[in-house]
């Protein structure tokens, strides 16, 4: 962890709700204070986690950042254990969400530059998003702010 790290608790009233949706929660990989010598990577988890990872590389444990926990929350899902990740993500994917988009993995595609035609090098991981008409009663529901 970096000399500045700091850390950011989840709000009360957020994690109540999402434990009343998918808990009881049972297991916190990413605790705070962090017990000497924790490493919440190397250890089984419970049955339903809660997850606030370090959102960098530099404030988690010998530099893990979120990926190494989204790694972690899928090796525990094949063990057949839920895990609820909050992970910062762009504002424009939360926008696509509460409009109802779907996603789809594309991987990591190899743009192609226009004049030559060559591949890009190190490309990032690609997601796809389909926005699919509402029915006209999801409208209404949309216009109110109920996508529940």
């Amino acid at each position: 962890m970096s000399e500045n790290t700091k850390f950011w608790k989840t709000p009360p009233e957020t994690y109540a709700k999402l434990n009343a949706e998918f808990g009881p929660f049972d297991f916190d990989p990413c605790p705070y204070p962090i017990p000497e010598g924790y490493d919440g990577l190397v250890i089984p988890w419970g049955n339903c986690n809660f997850v606030n990872p370090p959102f960098h590389k530099s404030d988690g444990i010998n530099g893990k950042g979120p990926t190494a926990f989204v790694r972690k929350a899928i090796e525990e899902q094949k063990a057949g254990k839920t895990s609820i990740l909050v992970l910062p993500v762009q504002s424009y994917v939360n926008l696509l969400l509460e409009a109802g988009a779907e996603l789809r993995s594309l991987g990591r595609l190899r743009w192609r530059e226009v004049i030559t035609g060559e591949p890009m090098r190190g490309p990032s991981p690609i997601c796809c998003f389909i926005l699919r008409p509402f029915s006209c009663k999801a409208i209404a529901d949309y216009e109110k702010g109920d996508m529940t």
